[in-house]
């Protein structure tokens, strides 16, 4: 591969961003970037569609990208779980559920702060702390990646003596089976853990595709057109979601991730959308406000008219704004909402040891 180092070097946290340190892996950063682009694009390209109340050429990408945004997401997060998957449970809660918990607890409650006037016009002032309360069973907005990641690992290293003939048959019927209950920690852990624990267990076969690209960048092209073929006929025919098209398409579609961003690692170009990716949770976690007042600004203005650029403006603000806020705060006192201070960590040290990137 080439690139900055094996998968065996890799020091940051699985999944969204942490608190890594190079050397790390260029086309893992690349897919994670190129995710977390489309998460901001999908909520930008909806919100500004919603209150326009009209459609735009965003929406076609956006409905393109739907079998495999999130899988992808979900199937990288697992990717190097093997390597930290049998510490002890305090080493392992530490970096793998305190660690998302603690940035969940900030930005739900700053979002909560941005929304409660409106909630308060419709629900009134005294129902705000039982709607806040409810935000820690429910995950509140578009949160609800870091609230579920963390149920992820855990199920994961109580079920790793499992073995996978059995998980896997399990957590794709799951996702087969389209469970619909209301609650969004049941839904979406059904729909999403078969590709955080195909990314855990195949892990070796995801480096290897990743491999094969790089080194036959050919071949590697013809496979991403025939996906793209296939992914948008079957999304525009309206095939897509139906139970075992929609996992196939799924996993499909995080291989074609993959295949794609060890390209873009092999070429050398779009550092960009490495640097996202090394900082994907500064965008996940910091787009929506951004998002929303760009969003606002150009709809109510109507400087520009075509609806689809509107949303490419605002999902580019959604993705650059944060990581500029995110430049500014690294060294100030405001770092720690992107950095968990000491004092919010568990994980049992020795004395005067020096502190390890989270792994």
């Amino acid at each position: 591969m080439s690139g900055k180092a094996s998968s065996t070097a890799y020091s940051a946290d699985a999944g969204l961003g942490g608190v890594g340190r190079p050397p790390r892996v260029d086309w893992v950063d690349m897919a994670k970037g190129f995710c977390i682009v489309f998460v901001v694009m999908m909520h930008s390209t909806l919100g500004v569609e919603d209150a326009a109340e009209r459609t735009g050429f965003m929406g076609y990408v956006v409905a393109f990208a739907r079998p495999f945004r999130m899988p992808d997401f979900f199937l990288i997060s697992g990717l190097f779980l093997a390597r930290v998957i049998d510490r002890d449970w305090r080493t392992y809660l530490d970096r793998k559920v305190v660690h998302f918990l603690y940035f969940y607890v900030i930005w739900f409650t700053i979002q909560f702060a941005f929304k409660a006037p409106g909630m308060a016009a419709d629900e009134g002032w005294g129902a705000l702390p039982g709607l806040y309360l409810l935000g820690y069973i429910e995950p509140f907005g578009t949160l609800w990646f870091i609230y579920l990641l963390p149920i992820f690992f855990v199920v994961t290293k109580l079920t790793r003596r499992v073995p996978i003939w059995v998980m896997l048959p399990i957590a794709a019927a799951l996702e087969m089976m389209t469970i619909e209950t209301g609650w969004i920690v049941i839904d979406e852990f059904a729909e999403r853990f078969v590709f955080f624990y195909v990314g855990y267990v195949f892990a070796p076969q995801v480096f290897a595709l990743a491999g094969r690209a790089q080194n036959a960048p050919l071949a590697g092209i013809a496979g991403l057109l025939a996906w793209g073929l296939l992914n948008g006929f079957l999304v525009f025919a309206g095939y897509a979601m139906l139970p075992g098209v929609s996992l196939a398409l799924g996993l499909i579609g995080a291989a074609a991730v993959v295949t794609l961003c060890a390209l873009l690692a092999r070429s050398g170009a779009f550092g960009w959308l490495e640097y996202a990716g090394r900082n994907s949770i500064v965008v996940y976690l910091a787009f929506f406000l951004p998002m929303a007042i760009t969003r606002v600004v150009l709809l109510k203005t109507g400087i520009i008219e075509d609806i689809g650029v509107v949303s490419l403006i605002v999902t580019a603000a959604g993705v650059v704004t944060p990581l500029i806020f995110h430049a500014l705060v690294r060294n100030t006192p405001l770092k720690f909402l992107f950095e968990r201070p000491e004092r919010f960590k568990i994980e049992r040290r020795p004395d005067g040891a020096a502190l390890q990137p989270a792994e």
